[in-house]
Order: C-alpha cells, then structure tokens, then sequence
C-alpha cells in the first residue's frame, strides 16, 4: 500500500516508523513521473510486507525540498529512494525506475 506524505509531520513519522521503506516523488504534470510511479505502484502491490511513501512535488514542495536537504541529495522528479536506518542507502530518478531495478536493490538489501 502506497502511503503519500504531504508535510514535515508525515516525513518525521516514516522516519520514526519504519526502519526500511521506499520513497517516492512524484510530479503530477510529467509523463516521465507517470511512467516511474505506474512502476513505483507495481512493485509496491508485489511486495506488501514493504512500506511505501510517495509525495506529490506539486504538493508538497516544501517537504520535497526538506527531504532534499535532510539527505544531501539533489531534488529530481521522479525520484525513488530506499531509506534504512532513517537513511538513504540508494537512489534513482527518472527513466531508472524500474520494477526490475528495484527488484536488484531490494534483493541486494537483503543479502546485506
């Protein structure tokens, strides 16, 4: 299940919440962002032990900009991230997100 942050208050509960979890985001107006979060939505439904947050830049742009901060890396849209710890151990954006990619680095994860 996807679940959308919309502000600091969301963003601060994932990190509390959950010590591994996927993120997403989204631009509402790309073709590009529709594409990755069709693939983003598919992985998800494959892997519902998984948790998942996505947020929608057009929405939430100053939280898309604290997360930028809060990580160290640069905004993209779309842009995945896979979170551990409260820290992202890996990131993607735009063509990259892919089922089949996330599929690698969650497997990859788990051998860690």
């Amino acid at each position: 299940m996807l679940k959308q942050l919309n502000n600091e208050t969301d963003w601060s509960n994932a990190l509390n919440e959950s010590d591994r979890f996927f993120l997403l985001k989204n631009s509402t107006t790309c073709p590009v962002s529709h594409e990755g979060y069709r693939q983003f939505e598919k992985f998800a439904a494959q892997h519902p032990e998984e948790t998942f947050y996505y947020l929608n830049v057009q929405d939430a742009r100053a939280l898309s900009n604290k997360i930028a901060e809060d990580t160290g890396i640069k905004h993209e849209s779309p842009q995945v991230f896979l979170f551990n710890g409260g820290s992202p151990v890996w990131n993607a954006s735009h063509w990259s997100i892919t089922v089949k990619k996330m599929e690698e680095v969650l497997t990859e994860g788990a051998k860690a």
